[in-house]
């Protein structure tokens, strides 16, 4: 399957996803807790059906993992890997930074990343050997070689601590020049397109994760896990520069 092809139909699917939740952003609506006590809205919902309707449509025998709906047709060895609204809780408050996020895996393997702002109609988008774009044009990260020069970002401090990881976040912290919370995808894409250096999540499941790697990859950096193993399954992530990414992965080597 031409890379190039499966890009484009997720950038596609990716926009019609981010369209339909601004159909509720900002609006009133009910607020469920899942079972792991974090947030679902009928928004979620409504926008992954509507993304799997699009795949199974364009791609009848490929997969779909998804985060409210599960996966179908697991035989495959290509995998549609949707997360309709990272960030719901942005979501809920009317925070922009939240994203619809599109991967790609062939053989398990991430090949085509997007990640899709729609409140603010930002786009970053990568297939791996073609290239990174923002918004149409291609985009790279900072060349920052030093933690005192870096930004860092993060979704929830208090995930830290809930993973035993409140030492090597501190060192992380006291190491860095300025820290903020935009995070979740939104985070990721800031590294990706040079408004951060570093965005770094200890807990990210597959459909957080599976956009991340091509993009980050693309725009001459890196994305892997706290043990520097580029992958998505492990649970964790980080994604800065190749200067600053050994500097990253000493401080929380050996917490996965």
């Amino acid at each position: 399957m031409n890379i190039n092809f499966l890009l484009e139909a997720a950038i596609e699917i990716a926009r019609l996803g981010g369209e339909h939740t601004l159909k509720y952003f900002k609006k009133d609506f009910d607020v469920i807790s899942k079972e792991d006590d974090s947030p679902v809205t009928i928004a979620d919902r409504e926008t992954e059906q509507l993304m799997r309707a699009e795949i199974q449509k364009r791609f009848p025998g490929h997969g779909i993992i998804g985060e409210e709906f599960g996966k179908t047709n697991e035989e495959s060895n290509i995998q549609w890997v949707l997360d309709p609204i990272d960030g719901t809780k942005s979501f809920i408050h009317g925070i922009p930074f939240y994203t619809t996020l599109v991967g790609v895996m062939i053989d398990n393997e991430p090949v085509v990343g997007v990640i899709n702002c729609p409140a603010l109609n930002e786009l970053c988008a990568a297939g791996i050997g073609e290239g990174v774009f923002f918004n149409g044009e291609p985009c790279k990260m900072r060349e920052t070689r030093s933690l005192e020069d870096a930004t860092v970002l993060v979704t929830e401090i208090n995930r830290f601590n809930r993973m035993g990881m409140q030492t090597q976040f501190q060192e992380l912290l006291d190491k860095t020049k300025i820290h903020r919370t935009w995070g979740d995808a939104y985070g990721h894409m800031m590294v990706a397109t040079g408004r951060a250096e570093i965005m770094i999540d200890p807990i990210l499941s597959i459909w957080d994760a599976a956009a991340l790697l091509p993009v980050m990859k693309e725009a001459g950096g890196m994305f892997s896990d706290f043990d520097g193993k580029e992958t998505i399954h492990t649970g964790n992530g980080f994604s800065t520069n190749k200067h600053l990414y050994p500097l990253v992965k000493e401080i929380f080597e050996g917490c996965s």
